[in-house]
């Protein structure tokens, strides 16, 4: 083997020598002297040429041509090498041939060991496909025994709950037939109702055999329930009749426990429910009917009343008679026909309960209609709340809500219009228009719509009637007799205080609403008013009499204006202006009473002698204004408006005085008179005196 290793090194060592000094292999092959082959003419030469351009790359041809040696030569020289390579190997292999039985002995063992576990592994995946097939057997048969229990269960589940709803248990029985209705007999009320509704509704149980074995005995039961229920809630309705019931607590406490009775009736024997429906509003009906009629019978013990048909701002006092006809209702009740006074606080008490009758006339309390009228309509607001709230949860109806207050409003209504056609109390009506609106406004923060259409009818009833009372007022203006109502007095009259009083309570009551038409109405009496003030001071003859009559019904209609606390508007306005205007005609009138050459020289220069004007104020200006002062006294009833209207005119003779001084500085010679001039000062401080007087 070394050696074979070392030719092997010389080989390719001579095959770099020859790479190294270049070989042209076309020289060497030219040079090759081939032997006769006697089976030449059988080789084939084709692709020699490729055979040898190939062979140009080969190192180890390339060495042996390099080396000049001879192809045959070397050929035989290689075959010996291979030759003793392979003697060489062979003995090699003799060494080593006992090893090799030995490995030849291990692998025949080795390949028995493994033909058995071929043999083995072979059962094992027989014995596994088995398992395999015996597995997917195994889940085949749970998968379907598996639905089939889910079936059984699904059906076992629906027969359970078939039998379950339609058999009728003894206890059942027992409870419906001789239990008292109580809640355990309501609770078997329920399950009975399920059962009834189950097997009237499911066609396919309808066909079941199972059911008409069942079924009669579950319409046995049915009709001794709705007997049973019906005869239980009718007596608890006759509870109702009986007097002095507390209806409300009767309803709350007793009746609305056993409400599944009544829905029973009206699921399962509607006929019977009809009845009870029917006997329950007679029932409510002529109750609340009684109890509402008895109410009014003892409210009509309280009426106070205020107006008759001839109480009108334009009606004479001394004609009217009430004063003498109504001799046993006290005086300051009279003063209500006109002025709101109190009244109104009715419209701060409008969610106060309702009155007592019994309790007020013990106290020998009287109370004007308005008062009752909130009363009555508070008391009608509870019942139907508390009703309508009962109907809807103890029938489910809101209907029958109206068919049990038919009566009520019936007698209501009666009584009402009988009042209301002989009410000639406008401010009363007004008062009763702004109670519905608040109760309206109550009614819908409760959400409870039953008195919508009462109360609308109600409002729509007040309106016609004031509208008619307010065109009595308005008449009586337009056709007030001068000559009767005249009287001889400067002082305000009656008809103008019955005026102011009526317009400041209508505007009072109409502050928080706006009522345009109400404006419109209060506009036309304004008008027929000042028609009549100006008539009535035509009756006097002297002019300044007209004026301080219109002056002090002027004064007074303001001052009840301003007293009531109401923004008077453009009626304020207008009698503020009429007020000022006859102010200043009245002080021109008074002035010229006491300085009239002095007033018409200021004003007209006329030619005149200006001595005996000087004279004459400076010998008695402070009497002519202790006249005028003792004047206005007794003129005016408001003693800070004639204070007011004296300083006026003593501030406008200032100014008359003062001018005249001027014009009696610019005359010739009128130097002469300063001596005889009141000086200014003089005048103001007389003015001032009178002024610490007011």
């Amino acid at each position: 083997m070394p050696e074979v290793a070392n030719r092997k090194a010389d080989t390719l060592g001579d095959a770099h020598e020859v790479q190294k000094h270049g070989f042209d292999l076309g020289v060497v092959v030219g040079d090759l002297a081939f032997e006769d082959d006697s089976d030449s003419d059988d080789i084939s030469l084709e692709g020699l040429q490729q055979e040898l351009e190939d062979c140009k790359n080969d190192n180890v041809v390339t060495n042996i041509l390099a080396k000049g040696t001879s192809l045959r030569e070397y050929a035989k020289g290689v075959e010996n090498n291979v030759r003793e390579d392979e003697l060489e190997s062979i003995q090699d292999y003799i060494k080593e041939s006992d090893n090799l039985v030995s490995l030849h002995n291990q692998i025949r063992d080795c390949d028995s060991i493994l033909s058995q576990m071929e043999i083995l592994l072979s059962g094992f995946q027989a014995e596994i496909g088995s398992i395999s097939s015996e597995i997917k057997s195994l889940q085949e048969k749970s998968m379907d025994m598996g639905l089939k229990l889910k079936n059984r269960k699904v059906a076992e589940l629906k027969l359970a709950r078939f039998v379950e709803d339609i058999i009728v248990p003894p206890r059942m029985v027992d409870i419906i037939v001789d239990g008292e209705v109580n809640g355990e007999y309501m609770r078997t009320l329920e399950i009975l109702s399920k059962k009834l509704k189950y097997v009237e509704t499911d066609p396919m149980i309808k066909a079941s055999r199972a059911l008409k074995d069942v079924q009669p005995e579950l319409e046995r039961l049915r009709q001794k329930a709705v007997s049973k229920g019906f005869e239980f809630i009718v007596q608890k309705l006759y509870a109702l009749r009986k007097p002095k019931t507390n209806i409300q607590i009767l309803q709350q406490s007793v009746l609305l426990k056993y409400k599944y009775v009544v829905l029973f009736l009206k699921e399962h024997g509607k006929e019977v429910y009809l009845e009870v429906r029917g006997a329950y509003v007679d029932t409510m009906n002529k109750v609340l009917s009684a109890h509402f009629r008895a109410y009014i019978q003892a409210l009509e013990k309280l009426q106070l009343d205020i107006a008759s048909s001839s109480d009108l701002i334009g009606v004479e006092t001394r004609s009217s008679g009430s004063l003498f006809s109504r001799g046993r209702e006290p005086l300051k009740n009279r003063s209500a026909v006109f002025a709101l006074g109190e009244r109104h606080n009715i419209l701060k008490e409008i969610d106060q309960p309702a009155l007592i009758p019994h309790i007020a006339e013990a106290s020998s309390q009287k109370y004007p209609y308005e008062v009752l009228f909130r009363s009555l309509h508070k008391l009608l607001m509870d019942t139907a709340t508390s009703e309508y709230l009962f109907c809807d949860d103890f029938f489910g109806e809101e209907s029958i809500f109206y068919e049990i207050f038919a009566g009520p409003f019936a007698v209501i209504d009666e009584y009402f219009n009988s009042v209301l056609s002989n009410c000639f109390d406008a401010i009363g009506l007004m008062l009763m228009i702004r109670i519905i609106h608040q109760h309206q406004l109550i009614m819908s923060r409760r959400r409870i719509p039953c008195l919508d259409s009462y109360l609308d009818k109600v409002n729509i009833s007040l309106w016609p009637r004031f509208k008619m009372v307010f065109d009595l007022h308005l008449n009586s203006l337009r056709n007030a007799n001068v000559k009767t109502l005249w009287e001889d007095d400067v002082h305000p009259h009656y008809v103008m205080r019955r005026y102011a009083e009526f317009t400041s309570s209508l505007l009072h009551l109409n502050v928080e609403y706006g009522d345009g038409q109400l404006d419109l109405n209060l506009e036309r009496l304004r008008m027929a008013v000042d028609d009549l003030l100006v008539k009535l001071a035509k009756t006097f003859l002297k002019p300044k009499d007209q004026t301080v009559f219109l002056i002090n019904n002027y004064d007074m209609i303001l001052a009840v204006l301003k007293e009531a606390g109401t923004e008077g508007g453009k009626t304020q306005q207008h009698f503020e202006e009429l007020l000022r205007s006859n102010i200043s005609i009245y002080v021109e009138e008074l002035l010229l009473e006491h300085f009239k050459d002095l007033i018409r020289f200021v004003k007209t220069r006329a030619a005149a002698e200006v001595e005996p004007l000087v004279k004459d104020f400076s010998s008695r200006w402070k009497a002519a204004i202790e006249l005028m002062h003792k004047d206005v006294i007794t003129s005016f009833s408001n003693f800070l408006c004639g204070m007011d209207i004296l300083k006026g005119a003593l501030t406008q003779l200032l100014l008359y005085y003062t001018r005249f001084s001027e014009c009696v500085k610019r005359i010739g010679g009128g130097s002469s008179l300063n001596k005889d001039l009141v000086s200014i000062a003089s005048i103001m401080y007389d003015i001032r005196k009178y002024s610490r007087t007011f």
